[in-house]
């Protein structure tokens, strides 16, 4: 009898190790893919910063010759200081995206003004910019893919079950602002 009692007892204890080991592995996937999806955002976090930080070198150069455009300086200057103050990940993608439609306007502005890209310390700046664009763009892409594999693996059953018990909620997509596919314009014939 108290072999009978005693087998009962440890098939159980094997049925139960069975199903929750599979839950236990989806809890740590998730976990996973949330910290991958969190270091990812601090990449792009710091490819934002190097822009935050160039910005006022090239505004500096760029604004003795460029006195009369001082609106395209007072919205970079204003986006810089949206993105010092944003403090989610939605409120970062707005900032960010509110100052690349600023610097767009600058470099439309700046490709007007030839002595500038003479000027041997504009264009070191603009090149490490445009790096930095550059970069800025890969850490969005390489966020954007991470985003898709959490998001698509808290969908998918039976982990959806584990995710929503467990409150791991789907992930926001780094997006274009809107217009983003319109080129700036800026008008130079009105002083």
């Amino acid at each position: 009898m108290k072999k009978g009692i005693l087998g009962v007892i440890i098939a159980l204890v094997v049925i139960a190790g069975l199903l929750v080991m599979p839950l236990i592995g989806s809890y740590n996937n998730l976990v996973t893919l949330s910290e991958n999806a969190d270091q990812q955002w601090a990449n792009v976090e710091t490819v934002l910063q190097r822009r935050y930080d160039l910005i006022p070198n090239l505004v500096e150069s760029v604004k003795g010759a460029m006195a009369q455009e001082q609106e395209v300086f007072g919205q970079i200057a204003d986006a810089r200081a949206a993105m010092a103050g944003a403090s989610t990940v939605d409120e970062q993608v707005e900032a960010s995206n509110q100052l690349e439609g600023a610097l767009g306007r600058l470099l439309v502005v700046m490709e007007n003004y030839p002595e500038l890209r003479s000027n041997e310390n504009v264009t070191r700046l603009m090149d490490e910019l445009a790096g930095t664009e550059n970069r800025i763009s890969v850490e969005r892409g390489r966020y954007n893919e991470t985003v898709a594999d959490y998001n698509r693996k808290i969908k998918r059953f039976p982990t959806v079950i584990i995710a929503g018990m467990m409150g791991f909620d789907e992930r926001a997509y780094f997006e274009a602002a809107d217009g983003a596919e319109t080129a700036p314009k800026v008008d130079l014939t009105n002083p």
